[in-house]
Formats: structure tokens, C-alpha cells, sequence
């Protein structure tokens, strides 16, 4: 197992599981999310046990959205919260979900000025950024578009442990607005990545790897109830 330190200022590591899984603190991956790093965010194996990169709204470039595009299944959401997709009239894009997992999918979007077709990784990028963006209104968006909001819901993980609400945490922790741009992590061949293929992927790009578990059991130790 790596070191878990940490007086030197190295990432901390911990052991989780029965099965001693190595995984990075909460608290290093709130300082990289911050600095507008992805961070790999994976959730319960009897749930999806599946891994998300995940990064703030706001910080997403073009470059960042090609990347993610790349590397996962070029499904782009942008969770955010309930209040913010409110404002921007962006209500949940069915009324009674079917979905296993209750995903609160609203209606897709595209920033409508300084884009083209909406697909491009530059279009989708600045529609994220514009939904983190306070100064953009609803007139702001065409609808419907290429990029999918999720709405969080109030309480974020403490009352749903989902990518969604993993995702606007973050940002919220990390002193942002509460946007975020997730995407699931897939292989080449085309199947989902799981947790050791995650990891393996984390490895690979020096990033940092959470479990979802884990910003539960922190944000009830930080008393972060919004």
C-alpha cells in the first residue's frame, strides 16, 4: 500500500473494503478539484460500480471536454443544482422517471452564442461553463441540445449517493459554483469501466481516484449540509 501521509505534503492514500482498495483522501481531490483538475469519482460496486471523471463547470476548456469526450462514452451531463436549472427553465425532461436509478435528467441545451452545431468539444465546454455562469440566463440557451443537465438533489449525497450529487459536492466544497461535467469512464472495446479499470486509468493519467462512499462519510464529518 503507498504511504499515507501526510507532513510532506504528498497525495494521502487510504485502504477501503474488505478488499484493502487503495484510494486517494477526499480532502486531495477537493485541492485538485479546485485547481480545475478531473478527478475519478467511482460508486457502490452493488450499485452502478461504475467511475465518472468529473470536473467543475466551470473550469472545463475545450481541451478538457476532448479529453473526456475521448475517454469515456461521449454522453456529456452537466449535474448542477435544482435552483440553477430552475432559473435557467430547464425542468426535468420527463415527469415520471422509469430510470433504475432515479437520474433527474432535464432538458438538454446548447449555449446558443459563440457556438456552431452545439457538438463540438468547444460548444458543449462553453454550454457547461454557461450553466456555471450566474451572468447567463434562460434567453442564453437553445433547446433542446447536445449537452444534458442533471438536476442534484437538495442534500447532494447525503440523500442520493449518486454521480450527480458526488459531482455538485465537489464543487461546492471546492468553493465553486455548483456545475459540474461528468462522463462514464469506457473502455476501448467498449464496456464500462469498473473499479479496477478506474484505477488503472487514474494511474495512467496522474489523477486522483474518490469513492463516493468516502464524500458521504466526509461531508458528515465536515457537517456540509446544503
Amino acid at each position: 500500500m503507498p504511504d499515507t501521509l501526510n507532513g510532506d505534503g504528498q497525495h494521502c492514500t487510504h485502504q477501503n473494503g474488505v478488499h484493502g482498495e487503495v484510494f486517494d483522501s477526499v480532502d486531495d481531490a477537493i485541492t485538485a478539484f479546485a485547481a480545475g483538475e478531473f478527478v475519478v469519482v467511482v460508486d457502490n460496486e452493488d450499485r452502478e460500480n461504475e467511475g465518472d471523471l468529473v470536473i467543475a463547470a466551470e473550469k472545463c476548456t475545450t481541451e478538457k471536454m476532448a479529453f473526456l469526450i475521448r475517454y469515456s462514452s461521449g454522453y456529456i451531463c452537466c449535474p448542477a443544482t435544482a435552483q440553477r436549472l430552475r432559473d435557467l427553465e430547464l425542468p426535468l425532461m420527463v415527469a415520471n422517471s422509469t430510470d433504475k436509478y432515479k437520474t433527474a435528467y432535464a432538458i438538454s441545451c446548447d449555449y446558443r452564442f459563440g457556438t456552431t452545431t452545439g457538438i463540438s468539444a468547444h460548444d458543449r465546454a462553453l454550454t457547461c461553463r454557461k450553466i456555471a455562469d450566474v451572468t447567463a440566463t434562460k434567453e442564453s440557451f437553445a433547446r433542446p441540445g447536445h449537452i444534458l443537465p442533471l438536476i442534484c438533489v437538495d442534500g447532494g449525497v447525503m440523500n442520493r449517493t449518486g454521480h450527480t450529487e458526488a459531482s455538485v459536492d465537489l464543487c461546492k466544497l471546492a468553493g465553486m459554483q455548483p456545475a459540474a461535467v461528468i462522463g462514464e469512464l469506457m473502455l476501448d472495446d467498449g464496456r464500462m469501466m469498473r473499479r479496477d479499470d478506474c484505477r488503472t486509468f487514474a494511474r495512467q493519467h496522474g489523477l486522483l481516484m474518490i469513492t463516493i462512499k468516502d464524500l458521504v462519510e466526509y461531508r458528515r464529518k465536515h457537517e456540509l449540509c446544503r
